[in-house]
C-alpha cells in the first residue's frame, strides 16, 4: 500500500502531516510526500520518499526569514510582520487581502501537476493539507478519493454562517470594536466570493460536470481530519461538520538532543517553555517582554528565539536555555507551562503533554484557538501588543498554580491524547474510507476510472 501526503513547503505544515504518515510506515507501507525542496531534510528525517511539488512562492524549513524568500514574497512577509504590530484586525485584514494568491496559487497548473503526480505514484490513499487548495482542486477535478486534514483550529473549515478569515470566537482580553469587526467581516465576505469564483472556474476546466461550490472555504475531501482535540471543540459546532475524525494531536518523535536532555535533568525548578513559532519569532519586542517577566520568577526557561537574536531580549540568566530552535515536544514533556503565540502545533502538543498555556495570539486562527483554551480553563490569553511584563508575570504565576479541577481535566485530556494518538486515528479513519470505496487501491482507482477520473 502507498500513502501520498501533499504538503506546502513549510515545516509547521509538514511536521504534523509527516507524523500522520508514521502509522503507515510502522505497518511496513510506503509513504510518499509531495512538497517543495526547503523541507526535504524533514522528509528524509522521517525516512519517506519525496516528490517535488511547489504549492506557493514561499517556503519555511523551520525558521522563516523575509530575506530568504523570493522577490515579492519577501515584501509580503515584511508587510505581515508589520501588520501584527498594529493589532488583530489589521493583521487579519492584511491576510484577507493576500488570501487568493496565498491559498490558490497558480491553481490550474498546480492541479494538473497533482493529477500527473497521482498517475505516477499511484497511491492507495491520499492525505492533503486542507489549505493546499490548488492541490485539492487537482484531486477533486480528477475525482480522486482523498482525505484533507485541517492542521489549524477547526474553524479553518467554515460551517454555518461563518466566513473564512473572520474568527468565530475571541479570547477575553482581545475584543476588537464592533465597527472594526463589521469592516473585517465585509472584507472577508468579498474575499470568499472572489475566491469561490476562481475555484469554480478552475474546477469547471478540470471537470466540466462538477457541481459549482457556494463557498470554496467550506469544501472538503471524502474524509475530513481535524488535528485538534474534540474535547476543546464546541459540540454545537461539531454537529455542523461533514463526515470527520478528530485526531487529537499528532505528536512527533524527536531526535535526542544531548544539550537539551542534560539541561532538562539539571534541577527541579519549574520549567517554562517559550516559543512564538516558526514565523512570529520575529516579534522580538514580545519575546523581550516575556523574558523580562520571567526573569523575576523562580523558574528555568527554555526559549526558542527563532529569528530574534538573544541580544534583543536583555540579560539571559545562566540557568536558561536559549537557542534558535528547540525540540518542542521534548521540552514540553518536562515543562510546567508554555508561553506561545497559539499556533495549533504548539496548542495540541502542549495539551498532549498536559501543560497549561499562556497564549499571545497574533494572527489567523490563533484568536479562536486561544478562546477555546480559555473556555476550557486550561490557559490564559493576553494581547501580545499590550501586555506589560507585570501582567505577563501575574499570568505566569497564576498558571503555575493551576486550580486542582483544571489540572485534573488537563491530565485526563493528556492521557486521552497519548493513549490514542493522531496517526492511529487517521489510519482508522482512512480505513473507513477504503471500506466505503470498496477496498484500498481498487477503491481509489475504480472510484475515478482507470486514469483517476481525469476527463
Amino acid at each position: 500500500m502507498t500513502l501520498l501526503l501533499i504538503s506546502p513547503d513549510y515545516a509547521s505544515h509538514l511536521l504534523p502531516l509527516a507524523t500522520l504518515g508514521t502509522a503507515w510506515a510502522e505497518a511496513g507501507e510506503r509513504v510518499v510526500v509531495a512538497t517543495g525542496p526547503a523541507t526535504d531534510a524533514i522528509v528524509r528525517r522521517f525516512g519517506f520518499e519525496r516528490e517535488d511539488l511547489r504549492l506557493g512562492r514561499g517556503s519555511n524549513p523551520g525558521v522563516i526569514r523575509a530575506e530568504d524568500q523570493p522577490r515579492g514574497e519577501d515584501q509580503a512577509l515584511r508587510g505581515f510582520f508589520e501588520a501584527t504590530r498594529l493589532g488583530a484586525v489589521p493583521t487579519l485584514a492584511f491576510q484577507a487581502a493576500a488570501r487568493g494568491d496565498d491559498l490558490l496559487w497558480e491553481p490550474l497548473r498546480v492541479a494538473r501537476e497533482v493529477q500527473e503526480l497521482v498517475d505516477r505514484v499511484r497511491p492507495d490513499q491520499v492525505i492533503v493539507d486542507h489549505l493546499a487548495f490548488s492541490a485539492r482542486l487537482g484531486l477533486t477535478g480528477a475525482q480522486v478519493p482523498h482525505a484533507d486534514v485541517v492542521l489549524g483550529h477547526p474553524s479553518a473549515l467554515t460551517v454555518g454562517d461563518e466566513v473564512y478569515g473572520y474568527p468565530p470566537a475571541w479570547p477575553n482580553r482581545l475584543q476588537p470594536s464592533p465597527r472594526a469587526l463589521d469592516a473585517l467581516r465585509r472584507q472577508c465576505e468579498g474575499v470568499r466570493d472572489a475566491f469561490t469564483e476562481q475555484w469554480n472556474t478552475v474546477l469547471a476546466t478540470l471537470d466540466p460536470g462538477a457541481d459549482a461550490s457556494h463557498d470554496a472555504f467550506a469544501e472538503t475531501g471524502d474524509v475530513l481530519l481535524l488535528n485538534y482535540p474534540e474535547d476543546l471543540h464546541a459540540p454545537e459546532r461539531t454537529a455542523l461538520l461533514p463526515r470527520h475524525a478528530f485526531l487529537g494531536s499528532t505528536v512527533r518523535s524527536e531526535t535526542p538532543d544531548r544539550e537539551v536532555d542534560a539541561w532538562l535533568a539539571r534541577d527541579d525548578a519549574p520549567i517554562v517553555y517559550v516559543s512564538l513559532g516558526t514565523f512570529l519569532s520575529v516579534r522580538s519586542d514580545v519575546l523581550a517582554r516575556v523574558a523580562e517577566a520571567l526573569r523575576g520568577l523562580e523558574v528555568r526557561v527554555a526559549l526558542a528565539a527563532g529569528s530574534t537574536s538573544p541580544d534583543e531580549m536583555g540579560p539571559i540568566p545562566p540557568s536558561w536555555l536559549v537557542r534558535g530552535e528547540l525540540p518542542q515536544v521534548t521540552v514540553l514533556g518536562r515543562a510546567a507551562l508554555a508561553v506561545s503565540h497559539g499556533g495549533n502545533n504548539s496548542v495540541t502538543e502542549a495539551m498532549a503533554a498536559g501543560v497549561p498555556l499562556l497564549l499571545l495570539p497574533l494572527s489567523t486562527d490563533q484568536f479562536t484557538g486561544a478562546a477555546a483554551i480559555e473556555a476550557a480553563g486550561l490557559g490564559t490569553a493576553l494581547d501580545p501588543n499590550a501586555a506589560t511584563p507585570a501582567q505577563l508575570q501575574t499570568a505566569v504565576e497564576h498558571l503555575l498554580a493551576l486550580a486542582p479541577d483544571a489540572s485534573a481535566r488537563l491530565s485526563q485530556l493528556s492521557l486521552d491524547l497519548t493513549r490514542n494518538p493522531g496517526p492511529r486515528r487517521a489510519r482508522v479513519a482512512l480505513a473507513g474510507q477504503d471500506d466505503t470505496a470498496g477496498g484500498s487501491r481498487a477503491g481509489l482507482l475504480e472510484a475515478g476510472g482507470a486514469d483517476h477520473g481525469r476527463r
